[in-house]
């Protein structure tokens, strides 16, 4: 996903979203990082983290004025209405750090939900949590996919994975199988791509 996005080089290849370059493509393009790769000590509140994902929909050719006040109005209520709808409504103001691990996790995803983005990334998204926000993750983003969102997603859990993905791509430094989750998780797969020495991964969609 990271090489997806340019976050880190690829080795080879090219990377193009509905034919066209992550570049141009990036304002239909959602995106939850690993928790771990997120500074929690940057002084941002939960509503903040939500309004940038909002920020992207702005007419940039706007003068400053009138963005600033389109963000501070309908942009600000939205991002208040995405905390909400995910049970966060009452920690808007909250700064992110404060938060707990699923809590953050549900913020970005929140910020996602403001972008209203075509394709949503999620990065081993459920890492760290309980079990009870992992099922409220599982369910709006099943609401999501039933809107229209593509939602793609790297996860650990292969039990979760069979029962909750619609597809599925496991690779061990290529692709081993790749169809309806519950086929190309099977044991068989899922033996070869965990045989020792192989460095096996799970995408799911």
């Amino acid at each position: 996903i990271k090489a997806c996005l340019g976050l880190v080089p690829r080795a080879s290849g090219q990377v193009e979203f509905w034919g066209e370059s992550y570049r141009r493509a990036r304002p239909r393009i959602g995106y939850v990082p690993q928790r771990e790769s997120v500074d929690w000590d940057f002084p941002v509140t939960a509503l903040e983290v939500v309004e940038m994902g909002s920020a992207r929909r702005l007419d940039w050719l706007l003068p400053t004025w009138v963005r600033r006040g389109t963000a501070n109005r309908g942009h600000r209520q939205e991002a208040r209405g995405c905390l909400e709808e995910l049970g966060l409504g009452a920690f808007a103001d909250r700064p992110i750090g404060q938060l707990s691990g699923g809590q953050q996790q549900r913020v970005f995803l929140a910020r996602a939900l403001a972008q209203r983005a075509d394709l949503l990334l999620l990065d081993e998204p459920f890492a760290g949590v309980d079990s009870e926000t992992e099922g409220a993750l599982f369910q709006r983003l099943r609401r999501l996919c039933s809107e229209g969102t593509t939602v793609v997603a790297v996860h650990h859990d292969l039990e979760t994975a069979r029962s909750r993905f619609d597809d599925a791509m496991l690779m061990a430094g290529s692709v081993v199988a790749t169809g309806p989750a519950a086929d190309a998780l099977s044991e068989d797969n899922v033996r070869r791509a965990f045989a020792p020495g192989s460095r096996a991964t799970v995408q799911l969609a």
